[in-house]
C-alpha cells in the first residue's frame, strides 16, 4: 500500500516542490523517516534522502547548487517533500483500518508431512543433528521420490576401530591426546632421524601346538633353486592346510616377553617393546592414510609395550583363503625342512609353526626391543647367516600393476625387511590361478634407489614420521596407565584413548621381572 501511494505522488510531483528550501527538506526527510519501516522501498529512499541531505549542507542551505548536483538529488528531493504534500496515516497507529481489520490468527491449517519411512540400512543412523528432523515428527519429509532397488543388508563397518570411531572429524569424548598428521613429505624429508643398525640378541620357535622353545629349531634354510623355477602349482597342499589358531595369535605378545625374560634381557634403558607389525603400521602411515589400525599402549618401569590389536575384518570366503594359503605355500617351496628324513606330516602347511628373532635396535633418541617373525635364512661365501623375506605378488602385466607394485607393496616389503635389518627380498609373482610364473631376487637397499628415481616414496619421510609419533606417544603416557592408540582414516590424526585394563600376559610379566 505504501508503495503505491508513493509512486504516484512521485508522478505528481511539481517542478516548483523540487526547490523548496533546506528546512523544509529536512522536515520531510523526518516524515519520510517514519513511514520507511512499512516498507523496503521506503527505506531506500529514506536513505537516499539522508545522504542527499547531508551532501547540500556542506554547500549551500537554499538548494541551488551545480547543476550536475541538483540533477543528481532531485529524484531524493521528490521522496523527501513527499510527507508534506500529503498527511500520510501511519500504519501502525489507531485510525488505519486495515490494520485493525487484520486477523490475529491465520484461518489456514497448520501444514503437516508425512512420516519418513525407515528402511533397513538406515536402521542404525542417528537421527539427531544438525537439518535432520526426528523420526514421528510432523516435520518429517516423507519416503524417497524414486523406490529403492531392493532391501539392503545392514552395513558392517570391518577395518575400523572399535574404541572410539571418530566420525566427520568430531572429537570422542574420551580422548586423552592427538597427534595430527600435518607434516608433510617436504618437511619430513629434512629431519633424517639417526636408525641404529639392527642387532639380533635372541630367537625362540613356536611349534604346532603352540609351544615356545627358545631356539631356533623352526629356522628353515632358503632353497636357492627356487629362483630357477616356474610353473609350480601354489594351490597344492591347500585341503590339509592349518590356519592360525586364534588363541596362539592373542598369546603372541606373550611368547615375546617370555624369551625376554628366559634370556635376561635388561629393560632398564629400553623405551618401546613391541612386536614389529606395530612398528610397520607407524611407518607405512607416513604415505598410506587409507587403512586404519590401533595398538595397546602400557607403560610399566619407564618402558612402554605396544600390544598388537587386531581390528574387525570380512568373512574370508574361499577364494580369500586360497590367496593366503598362497602366501605360507610360497615360503614351504623356497625352503627346506631342516630336520633330515621329516616325515609326510611336516610338509603339512601350518600357519602356526613359525621362528622370531629378538632385535634391539634405535631409533632417534627411542631404544627398542621388538620381536619379529623370520622365513628363512642363508649363508654367505664367507659363511655367515643372513635372513631373507619371503613374499608373492600377482604378476605385473601392465603399467598400472607396475605402478601400484612399486609405490605401495615395495614400501610395506621395504618398511618390513628394513626395520629388522633383512637384507634380502624374495617375490614370487603368480597368476590368477595361484602358479608361480618366475621368482625375483631384490636386495633392501635396491628398493629404495629404485623408486627414488620415480619419486614414488622415501624411506627417510617413514623414518622421520615415526620418530615424530614416538617421541609425542612417550611423552604422553603416565606411568603405570593404559591406553588405546589408533588411526582413522578420515580423521587424519593419531588417537589416544583410555583402555579398560591391561592384559595378563604384560601384568605378570612386569611382576615376574
Amino acid at each position: 500500500m505504501t508503495d503505491k501511494i508513493g509512486s504516484d505522488e512521485e508522478v505528481d510531483m511539481s517542478e516548483e516542490e523540487r526547490g523548496r528550501s533546506g528546512s523544509e527538506e529536512e522536515k520531510g526527510e523526518d516524515s519520510e523517516q517514519s513511514s520507511s519501516s512499512s516498507s523496503s522501498k521506503g527505506d531506500d529512499e529514506s536513505d537516499a534522502s539522508s545522504d542527499s541531505s547531508g551532501s547540500r549542507s556542506g554547500s549551500a542551505s537554499s538548494g541551488s547548487s551545480s547543476g550536475a548536483e541538483s540533477d543528481g538529488h532531485d529524484g531524493h528531493e521528490e521522496a523527501a517533500n513527499e510527507g508534506e504534500e500529503e498527511d500520510e496515516p501511519d500504519l501502525f497507529g489507531s485510525d488505519n483500518e486495515d490494520y485493525h481489520r487484520t486477523s490475529a490468527i491465520s484461518p489456514l491449517a497448520i501444514p503437516s508431512y508425512p512420516a519418513i519411512a525407515r528402511h533397513a540400512n538406515n536402521s542404525n543412523r542417528s537421527n539427531s543433528g544438525r537439518s535432520r528432523p526426528q523420526s514421528g515428527n510432523a516435520n518429517d519429509r516423507g519416503p524417497p521420490l524414486l523406490p529403492l532397488p531392493g532391501s539392503y543388508q545392514q552395513r558392517n563397518f570391518y577395518g575400523s576401530s572399535s574404541g572410539s570411531a571418530i566420525k566427520g572429524g568430531r572429537r570422542p569424548e574420551r580422548l586423552v591426546a592427538e597427534l595430527k598428521l600435518s607434516m608433510n613429505e617436504e618437511t619430513l624429508s629434512r629431519k633424517c632421524p639417526s636408525f641404529q643398525e639392527p642387532c639380533e640378541i635372541a630367537c625362540y620357535s613356536r611349534a604346532s601346538d603352540g609351544t615356545a622353545y627358545f631356539d631356533d629349531r623352526c629356522l628353515r634354510p632358503f632353497r636357492r633353486h627356487v629362483l630357477e623355477e616356474s610353473g609350480v602349482d601354489l594351490n597344492e597342499g591347500f585341503e590339509t592346510f592349518v590356519e592360525k589358531r586364534e588363541d596362539l595369535e592373542c598369546h603372541g605378545f606373550g611368547d615375546l616377553l617370555d624369551c625376554i625374560r628366559n634370556k635376561r634381557i635388561p629393560l632398564d634403558n629400553i623405551h618401546f617393546v613391541t612386536f614389529r607389525n606395530n612398528l610397520n603400521k607407524i611407518l607405512g602411515t607416513a604415505y598410506n592414510r587409507t587403512d586404519p589400525w590401533e595398538m595397546g599402549v602400557h607403560k610399566r618401569n619407564g618402558t612402554v609395550y605396544l600390544d598388537v590389536h587386531k581390528l574387525p575384518e570380512r568373512p574370508q570366503t574361499k577364494m580369500d583363503r586360497q590367496r593366503t594359503y598362497w602366501g605360507y605355500s610360497f615360503e614351504q617351496v623356497a625352503t627346506t625342512d631342516p630336520n633330515e628324513g621329516a616325515s609326510e606330516d611336516s610338509r603339512i602347511v601350518d600357519a602356526n609353526v613359525e621362528y622370531c628373532a629378538v632385535i634391539r635396535t634405535k631409533l632417534g633418541a627411542h631404544r627398542i626391543i621388538m620381536g619379529a617373525e623370520m622365513d628363512c635364512y642363508d649363508n654367505s661365501r664367507e659363511g655367515k647367516k643372513y635372513y631373507i623375506e619371503l613374499k608373492t605378488s600377482r604378476e605385473q602385466l601392465d603399467a598400472r600393476s607396475v605402478q601400484h607394485f612399486e609405490k605401495v607393496k615395495l614400501l610395506k616389503f621395504w618398511i618390513q625387511s628394513f626395520l629388522a635389518g633383512v637384507p634380502r627380498i624374495v617375490i614370487g609373482f603368480r597368476n590368477d590361478g595361484g602358479r608361480l610364473l618366475r621368482t625375483q631376487s631384490l636386495s633392501t637397499r635396491e628398493i629404495t634407489q629404485k623408486v627414488k628415481a620415480k619419486n614414488y616414496w622415501q624411506g627417510g619421510v617413514c623414518l622421520a614420521f615415526a620418530d615424530e609419533v614416538l617421541c609425542w606417544l612417550y611423552g604422553t603416557v603416565k606411568e603405570n596407565q593404559d591406553y588405546v592408540l589408533q588411526f582413522s582414516p578420515h580423521s587424519h590424526r593419531l588417537e589416544l584413548l583410555p583402555a579398560d585394563s591391561c592384559p595378563p600376559l604384560i601384568t605378570r610379566h612386569v611382576e615376574q621381572l
